[in-house]
């Protein structure tokens, strides 16, 4: 029982916006796992979103950053850590600016997503976090799995050559820097 407390104090701790953003991922990719829901429910589809009136499509292509594994993992770190180290520092008491910061930048990149044709956009957003958090923090110096030390405003960088290594579309990377 205690543990329970424990771990309830700590996720309450977490600011509103990171703590509901990062839970709608982790709960988006349960639901596809445990097959109640299909990525085909999720994914951007502008016709379907204007012919079929399927506006959920807005909001469920920013949730979903694949099946669990490494991808799912280094994503939701990444979008936990610099969503609340921005909610937390450069938007501390001001929750109503961060939410349009959000839905900005959220909107941006559906606009975006219409002409390079990108059906989830969650890796993207998270991007667009490790950008505005590493062009407002130019000084504090990251250290990259212990093997190469720089200044944060290379972070986005950095991460795009590493998401290159695994594989992953460059197109991804590039949008969240668009914003």
């Amino acid at each position: 029982m205690e543990a329970y407390q424990t771990f309830q104090q700590e996720y309450l701790q977490i600011p509103i916006i990171t703590r509901s953003y990062t839970t709608a991922c982790v709960l988006t990719t349960v639901a596809v796992q445990l097959d109640l829901i299909t990525p085909f429910q999720l994914y951007f589809n502008p016709e379907a979103v204007i012919k079929k009136y399927q506006i959920w499509r807005l909001f469920t292509t920013f949730l979903f950053f694949g099946t669990f594994g490494f991808n799912f993992l280094f994503n939701i770190i990444f979008t936990h850590r610099y969503c609340r180290m921005l909610e937390e520092g450069t938007f501390r008491g001001r929750t109503a600016d961060f939410f349009f910061m959000f839905v900005f930048g959220g909107t941006l990149m559906i606009i975006f997503a219409l002409f390079v044709n990108l059906l989830f956009l969650g890796q993207a957003f998270t991007i667009m976090l490790v950008y505005i958090w590493s062009r407002r923090n130019p000084y504090v110096r990251m250290n990259f799995f212990g093997l190469l030390n720089f200044q944060a405003p290379y972070l986005p960088w950095v991460l795009l050559a590493f998401s290159v290594l695994l594989g992953n579309a460059v197109m991804v990377d590039l949008m969240g820097k668009v914003y």
